[in-house]
């Protein structure tokens, strides 16, 4: 986020390039690409040939619907129609190897290859690509055009955007404002947002309105700008231990955030319950693995820990508290605690733990897992059983090294969505190392060893295992981030276990509105009375809140390109927001790109008309 008139960085031209063949088919970015044709015309747009077998990749039933977040990163995977390729293509057909092609080889090759094609689309091709009208086709000069007038549209369409204004505002879609069902959004994400439309009247003062106007072309609509300049943690005074914390009683559990293929960050939500009141340390990092102390990139992962009251029901929850300070890697809350049972709801804010770009790893072959030794017999690589080592690490949540029938559910649930029942245990049991009724490392070797076996060494099952857990095709750990929760008691002894709460997501969305409108206050965009920006500003994180109290949904134009040393959740500098009538929504939060420097946010929120 940076406001430097320098040329666009190369991730800046990208999304240039991916709005300007959006807005070349639809009217808005915010608009849903609903067909498989429509698919196939905006990638055509953006300058990719795409065949039958790469629409179906995509267009599936789990997504009959897809956003223009959704169409970045596809664009991010597939590649661009490259001229060598095209020549690589064409030359296999050249029987002769003269530089041309007969009718009779285009339509021989056309028609029973690939995605096949008519007669009658052969000859419009042909008649198209004969340049010389000899009957023969000059692929070479053929290739070349091609790419040229592909690349020519491509600038055709960029110039658009940037002579139409309204075109420009358009920015980006909502990629974390409400994901779309088809993409896997849960229940529990669609009752956050009706919860959010009844609670938007009570959490929100008005305030008069500030009269001042900007001088700016968009003074002539709602706006609001907003500049904090913030400290870097280096210069941020460590939260003091207690001296006797070493006294205090302690429970720790570990957990992980996944990035799922939407994009949210999930994760398993645990239950405290203290028997009477006492002063409470909580605390959360992320953690490294014993293979891998030297890669652990999450170890940059911000972490957040929610304390909910545990109601009777979900409406009765309230927020208690969340853990604001940071010392080193772990971000801390110290006070009071009465005697009771709270929900614990770990969070990430999604700045520096996102969905990898598989094209990176595209050009590399996957890692072994497998392999069969010298007496035949099937066995698991070495780097795959390092790999297992590191998951076995990430689900045994106590800590004792051992995976009980409710650690390897959470795992089982993660890796193929079934739980394992205890007949099925017994039979782990049985034929896998145990012990004290727990499986033990080698046990989880064995188990994935004879799994191998029954496929007869077909790695498929165990890549989307590895897949699941947030590991590439080259074993790295990309989309999760292992943490440890630990709770220190002064005069109590804290229960802690982890749960799987059907409404964790709607707690989690209570708990962060609720942490962002405890602390902010609401401020109305300039010329507006019913919507509201709730800026959180925390000593390493900022959180804006978004609440639209009329009958109608608002759309939003944020800008943050004046932003310096900044990341968003949302990964990009400009985007837009739509938020549903009398509802709130999180827009986005805001990290240091370098902690040990001092980093300014400087955002300017818009109501966009009528889009």
């Amino acid at each position: 986020m940076s406001s430097r008139d320098s040329a666009p960085t190369e991730e800046e031209a990208f999304y240039i390039q991916c709005r300007a063949a959006y807005l070349s088919v639809f009217k808005s970015s915010l608009a849903n690409i609903s067909s498989k044709q429509q698919l196939c015309h905006v990638l055509q747009q953006a300058g990719r040939n795409p065949s039958q077998a790469t629409l179906n990749k995509y267009w599936t039933q789990r997504a009959p619907k897809l956003n223009f977040d959704d169409f970045c990163e596809i664009l991010k995977n597939e590649k661009k129609t490259d001229e060598k390729e095209l020549l690589k293509a064409f030359r296999k057909l050249d029987i002769n190897h003269d530089g041309y092609i007969s009718h009779s080889e285009l339509e021989k090759a056309l028609s029973n290859r690939g995605d096949t094609m008519t007669t009658e689309e052969i000859n419009a091709i042909f008649s198209l690509a004969d340049i010389n009208k000899d009957g023969k086709l000059d692929y070479t000069e053929f290739c070349r055009l091609f790419v040229s007038t592909v690349e020519q549209c491509q600038a055709a369409a960029v110039e658009k955007l940037e002579a139409d204004a309204k075109l420009k505002r358009q920015n980006f879609g909502s990629q974390f404002s409400s994901p779309p069902k088809s993409l896997g959004a849960s229940s529990a994400e669609n009752q956050a947002l009706e919860t959010s439309r009844s609670d938007a009247d009570s959490t929100v003062k008005k305030e008069s309105r500030s009269s001042s106007r900007t001088s700016s072309a968009r003074s002539r609509r709602s706006s609001l700008s907003n500049a904090i300049t913030m400290t870097s943690s280096s210069k941020i005074s460590r939260v003091q231990e207690p001296s006797n914390l070493q006294d205090w009683q302690h429970s720790f559990v570990k957990g992980c955030f996944f990035v799922e293929d939407d994009g949210r960050i999930s994760s398993l939500q645990y239950q405290l319950h203290l028997p009477q009141t006492t002063d409470v340390r909580l605390t959360i990092q992320p953690v490294s693995l014993s293979n891998r102390p030297d890669k652990s990139d999450w170890l940059s992962t911000d972490t957040a820990l929610f304390v909910m009251t545990a109601g009777e029901n979900k409406e009765e929850s309230t927020l208690v508290c969340f853990t604001e300070s940071k010392d080193g890697e772990k971000y801390v809350w110290r006070g009071e605690l009465n005697a009771g049972t709270y929900h614990l709801l770990p969070f990430s804010s999604g700045c520096r733990l996102k969905k990898s770009n598989k094209k990176t790893t595209s050009f590399h072959e996957p890692k072994e897992l497998v392999y069969r030794t010298d007496t035949g017999e099937l066995d698991l690589s070495r780097e795959l059983r390092e790999v297992l080592s590191d998951v076995f690490e990430i689900i045994d949540m106590d800590g004792n090294g051992l995976i009980s029938l409710d650690e390897y559910n959470f795992f089982e649930l993660r890796a193929s969505g079934e739980k394992c029942d205890k007949d099925a245990w017994a039979v782990c049991k049985e034929n896998f190392d145990m012990m004290n009724d727990q499986l033990t490392r080698q046990g989880f070797m064995e188990l994935h060893l004879m799994e191998a076996t029954e496929k007869d060494g077909d790695p498929t099952d165990l890549w989307l295992t590895l897949e699941a857990m947030g590991f590439n095709r080259m074993l790295e750990l990309l989309e999760a981030c292992p943490f440890q929760i630990d709770i220190f008691c002064e005069s109590a002894r804290p229960q802690l276990h982890p749960i799987c709460l059907d409404s964790a997501a709607k707690l989690l969305h209570q708990a962060v509105h609720k942490s962002i409108t405890a602390k902010a206050q609401a401020k109305p965009l300039r010329g507006t009375d019913n919507v509201f920006i709730h800026t959180y500003k925390g000593d390493h994180r900022i959180s804006s809140l978004i609440t639209n109290k009329t009958n109608q949904k608002v759309t939003i134009h944020v800008n943050n390109e004046q932003s310096r040393n900044c990341c968003s959740s949302r990964g990009m500098s400009v985007f837009a927001v739509e938020i549903p009538a009398r509802t709130k929504m999180v827009c986005h939060h805001v990290l240091p790109l370098n902690e040990k420097q001092d980093w300014i946010y400087n955002c300017t929120e818009s109501i966009l008309p009528g889009i």
